[in-house]
This record gives structure tokens, C-alpha cells and sequence, in this order.
């Protein structure tokens, strides 16, 4: 009897041993969407620690500039004083800052909650409000810098004065107040660098969420 291989062509064996499967390179789908979402995950605990550094450089700037009251007497004549305090609301570049800090304090407050509650979620923080995050985040680290800058420039004149309007400095009277003011300044100066970083972070996350799609 004939064997059964000898019915089957020489070029059908060929063809059979050539039906190797191929590997794939793409993870499966299970495995990118883990991927994703321990990325995100990541990214949220980034952004709500950001975002605490934020609350509290704030409020520190902020017990800084209204505890800054400074009263001293002020010799006009030999013999005679007067008494002056010098206050930051004397300037309206330090109310400014003020009020830029209270924002930026409330605003990390609800933001840094938003982020928490994301961070519940399985899939973390969405698209659309990491796209709300560095809209917002933008237009208080502009205000937050021109708030700084313009605080900074009232009290770089208050230190050293300026001969050419006959500005002349008062730190070296009031040295408690512009001690208290230039660290309220710093800090205001730390939280701009935070809010700049918080910008970066979450347009990087929202590149890569969108790299994914």
C-alpha cells in the first residue's frame, strides 16, 4: 500500500512548513489602556502636589504682605518726631499683589479638589479638563508675573531709592517692612514658577492622552 505522504506533492510540504505565524510588535489593546492610565494616574499626583506648593507659597506671600506694618519715629527736627507706619497698602502695586495672591490661592484650592476627585476616577484626569487646566493655568501665571514684576519694581526703589526723581530709600527705617515685603515677593516669585510648571506638566499629559488617541 502506498503511503499517504508520497500522495501529497513535494511543493504542498514547502508550502506548509512556510505557514509560520508572524509576531506582532503592538501591545494588546488591554495593555495599552493600563499603560494609559497609570500615566494619567502619575500625572494627577504630580498635578495636585504642584498645586499644594501653589496654595502655600500664596498664603504664606500673603501673611507676609499684611503682617508688614511697620511704625517708627521719624526725626524732622532736632528734637522732634513724628510718628510714621509704613503699610503695604500705601502702594497699589502691593495691593495688586494681594489680590493676585488671594486668587491664585482660592484657585489652587478648587483646582487641587478637582484633581483629588480625578484621581478616583479610572481613567484620572480627562482630556477636556487638562485642556481647561493649562488655559487657566496661562492666564494666572501672566497675571501672577506682572503682579510680581510690578511689586518688585516699588520695592527695589523703596531700597535703593532713585537720585534722578530724588526717591529716596526707607528700608533702611522701615527694615522690618521691606524684610516682610521682599520675602512676601519671593514667595509671590515661587508661585509663578510653580503655576509656569503646572503649565508644562499638564501640556505634556495632554500631548501624550492625545499621542494615544
Amino acid at each position: 500500500m502506498a503511503s499517504n505522504d508520497s500522495a501529497i506533492p513535494p511543493h504542498a510540504h514547502a508550502a506548509v512548513s512556510m505557514e509560520v505565524p508572524l509576531k506582532t510588535s503592538a501591545p494588546p489593546p488591554e495593555y495599552s489602556a493600563t499603560r494609559g492610565a497609570g500615566g494619567s494616574k502619575k500625572h494627577a499626583v504630580v498635578d495636585v502636589f504642584f498645586r499644594v506648593v501653589l496654595f502655600a507659597t500664596s498664603v504664606a506671600a500673603i501673611v507676609l504682605l499684611v503682617i508688614s506694618n511697620q511704625t517708627e519715629l521719624i526725626p524732622i527736627a532736632p528734637g522732634i518726631a513724628i510718628s510714621r507706619t509704613g503699610k503695604f497698602s500705601h502702594s497699589p502695586a502691593h495691593i495688586n499683589l494681594l489680590a493676585t495672591l488671594s486668587t491664585a490661592a482660592l484657585y489652587s484650592i478648587i483646582t487641587g479638589l478637582i484633581s483629588v476627585f480625578a484621581l478616583r476616577k479610572p481613567g484620572g484626569t480627562s482630556t477636556k479638563l487638562k485642556f481647561h487646566f493649562v488655559i487657566v493655568d496661562s492666564l494666572l501665571l501672566g497675571i501672577m508675573a506682572a503682579a510680581t514684576g510690578a511689586s518688585g519694581g516699588v520695592s527695589y526703589v523703596g531700597l535703593k531709592g532713585n537720585s534722578h526723581s530724588r526717591w529716596n530709600e526707607i528700608c533702611d527705617t522701615y527694615d522690618t517692612y521691606c524684610i516682610r515685603v521682599g520675602a512676601s515677593i519671593a514667595l509671590s516669585l515661587v508661585s509663578s514658577v510653580t503655576l509656569l510648571l503646572l503649565v508644562w506638566i499638564n501640556t505634556y499629559a495632554l500631548s501624550k492622552k492625545i499621542a494615544r488617541l
